[in-house]
Order: C-alpha cells, then structure tokens, then sequence
C-alpha cells in the first residue's frame, strides 16, 4: 500500500489486525503486497470483506469454506496468490 492515502488507509490498516495471528498475518500482507493493484470497486469488497467474522474469514482464506459470492472469491483467490 503506497502512501498518501490518509485515513482510509489507517483505518483499513487498523481493521486487518484481528483477534487471530493468522489473519493479522493474510490481511496486512495482502495490504502491502496486493491490495495497490486492486480497482476501486475491489477495493470497496476488501472494506466490506473486513466487516465479517473472522473465523468465516480465516475459513476463507485457508480454502476450508468457499464463498458464494464470486466477488468474494475473486479476491480470497487475490489475497492467497499475493501473500
């Protein structure tokens, strides 16, 4: 994540620390490594995928449950390949 975003930015930095190591590990990474090359509407999704339970988040990530929402899909599969 390049700066200069301001406090969108600090916020989103501030919601990818969850309660669990893992997902601390997945998200802040996807948010240096990935999350720049996103559109903006992908970008909105990452926002709202950060309002769900972690525990349906980490499932995700980890390929235990697919989601049904291929926008959902589409971006864990982006998440996973930057990190």
């Amino acid at each position: 994540m390049t700066g200069g975003e301001g406090a969108s930015a600090d916020r989103l930095r501030w919601q990818c620390r969850r309660g669990m190591l893992e997902l601390d590990l997945l998200l802040q990474g996807f948010l240096e490594r990935g999350f720049d090359a996103l559109g903006e509407d992908e970008k909105a999704l990452f926002a709202r995928m950060l309002q769900l339970e972690d525990q349906l988040l980490l499932d995700w990530l980890m390929g235990y449950v697919v989601p049904s929402d291929p926008g959902y899909m589409a971006l864990v599969e982006k998440i996973r390949r930057a990190v």
